[in-house]
């Protein structure tokens, strides 16, 4: 495969829904019209996943590790977050969410192209760079739906997506080292990862909005997130990808399906 050609192949034709399915992406059958505030700032909040997972699966794909076809999972997450960004414009209300939904799309143009290129390691860093800034613009618009909420389970709402985004944070960073690209700054982003993940978890347990169901979720996660922990810190060069992106996306699909609940108990 050379540098100019696509990643995804020709003659591939799927529909997307079931797709997403497969690749464990939750679908919903409202329209953005009829987005409640707790589904917005679900579906915003999964955008920041995405510019952390896209990142995984381009360091998956460029190393040749088949993990749950990277190369196809990717097509779906720019899938996803056009749709999702789509939805959002759809639903916002003021010229402050719409000048940052403005702002996300500018950035996103030239990352999608890029992802949507072979995946060369030479782009990595810089990758990992503007998808740190598209991460942050995804995390302001985010934080601007969840403040109209203008209550405790917006916030929770938001902590509980943002869970989704460090899970696969973690695990793109960690890929990152998997493809020889271990840079001081990328293990100080892991570190802190880890940390806020830890934070956020310790939040949610202790709070009055997670319902038994919700804790049993947390519980589960806590148990995959011990394997970041233990290679994360590790000082040993052996890399385990698989474990980790099965980690990952465990924790994905519980935080997603935890977050949902909040966002279920905010209409």
């Amino acid at each position: 495969m050379n540098s100019n050609q696509s990643i995804f192949g020709k003659g591939l034709t799927v529909v997307l829904p079931a797709l997403l399915l497969m690749c464990g992406f939750t679908l919903t059958a409202v329209s953005a019209n009829e987005l409640t505030i707790g589904a917005a700032i679900n579906k915003a909040g999964k955008q920041r996943m995405i510019t952390q997972r896209v990142l995984k699966d381009y360091a998956l794909a460029g190393m040749h590790i088949e993990l749950g076809d990277p190369a196809g999972d990717l097509k779906n997450l720019i899938a996803l977050f056009d749709s999702s960004l789509a939805d959002l414009k759809q639903f916002s209300t003021s010229d402050e969410l719409n000048k940052s939904l403005a702002s996300i799309e500018k950035q996103w143009t030239p990352i999608r192209a890029t992802l949507q290129d072979a995946p060369d390691r030479a782009r990595a860093a810089s990758l990992q760079e503007e998808l740190d800034e598209l991460l942050a613009a995804c995390h302001k618009n985010t934080l601007l739906i969840a403040k109209s909420a203008n209550n405790k389970t917006g916030d929770i709402v938001n902590l509980a997506g943002r869970q989704r985004m460090l899970s696969q944070r973690m695990a793109a960073l960690y890929m990152l080292k998997a493809w020889k690209l271990d840079d001081p700054k990328f293990r100080e982003k892991l570190t802190g990862a880890m940390d806020e993940f830890s934070a956020a978890q310790k939040t949610l347990e202790a709070s009055p909005l997670s319902s038994d169901e919700i804790q049993a979720l947390l519980a589960r996660v806590k148990k995959s997130f011990a394997w970041f922990e233990m290679m994360g810190r590790s000082s040993s060069n052996r890399v385990i990808p698989n474990l980790i992106n099965k980690s990952a996306n465990s924790i994905q699909a519980d935080m997603d399906k935890a977050t949902a609940l909040y966002a279920h108990a905010n209409q």
